[in-house]
């Protein structure tokens, strides 16, 4: 899985150098300005609407008030702490509803930029076809949602696991390794899609190659701590670089693997 993982994170570099050099901008910052503005408005009101919720369960749970009195420093560093953590799995939570919301409106404009990036790759064109187009659309919204229900009982679990003191303590790493993989399963189902692989046939995949979700999705988030730019930059970026992770691993893909320079 490791050497999957660092072929996905090299696809990040390889992407840059061909986006410069089949001058694809104009796929990038179309849908990355979108992305961008959702994402902000997105995060600045679920940041407020998380504090309240927060305070709301430590009201009704009585916590607070018997931390209050307490008066123990111990315990209050306790609460802070934990109240971070909270904060931390809701706010991958919101981002992976976010982010599948998001999949479903631009997997025309995804499917389109994964599909020339491999026409590129391969020297040839695919027709356009409407109605496959308009099948693709609806294969994806079907695994998008069932990737949605498995990640949210997920995170659910990690919530709960979160208000245990110490072990809830890890929670936001294992949900961020979730989050990867989901994402990065999302970015490398075009390809499968295109491939003609079934839904199931697309889960079996990429279960098989957790490294390339995971190294995908790593990558995914890494480029949201640039702020504004690396949000206009990630989808695309993501997209592209999960179809030439593919051509970079010579396992039992569904594509024929060689080196994109």
């Amino acid at each position: 899985m490791l050497k999957e993982i660092i072929i996905s994170i090299q696809a990040y570099f390889h992407t840059h150098r061909f986006i410069i050099k089949h001058r694809l901008w104009r796929w990038i910052f179309i849908p990355g300005l979108l992305y961008a503005i959702l994402f902000s408005l997105g995060i600045y009101l679920f940041w407020i609407s998380s504090n309240r919720a927060i305070e709301f369960m430590l009201l009704k749970t009585g916590v607070k008030e018997w931390m209050q009195q307490m008066q123990n420093s111990w315990l209050s560093f306790l609460l802070i702490f934990g109240q971070v953590i909270l904060h931390l799995v809701l706010m991958l939570f919101y981002f992976s509803l976010f982010k599948y919301l998001f999949l479903i409106i631009g997997s025309p404009l995804f499917a389109y930029l994964s599909e020339k990036t491999e026409a590129i790759i391969e020297g040839k064109e695919y027709p356009f076809d409407l109605k496959q187009l308009l099948k693709d659309m609806a294969r994806g919204v079907r695994l998008a949602l069932r990737n949605m229900l498995w990640q949210t009982v997920y995170t659910i679990t990690i919530l709960i696991l979160s208000f245990i003191p110490v072990v809830g303590w890890i929670t936001p790493l294992i949900a961020l390794i979730i989050e990867c993989y989901y994402l990065g399963f999302s970015m490398l189902d075009y390809s499968c899609e295109r491939n003609k692989l079934s839904p199931s046939q697309s889960i079996a995949f990429v279960s098989r190659h957790k490294g390339l979700a995971i190294g995908n999705g790593m990558l995914f988030l890494g480029m949201h701590l640039v702020p504004f730019l690396g949000w206009v930059l990630a989808p695309s970026y993501a997209v592209i670089a999960a179809t030439i992770s593919l051509y970079n691993t010579k396992t039992d893909n569904p594509i024929v693997g060689k080196e994109i320079n």
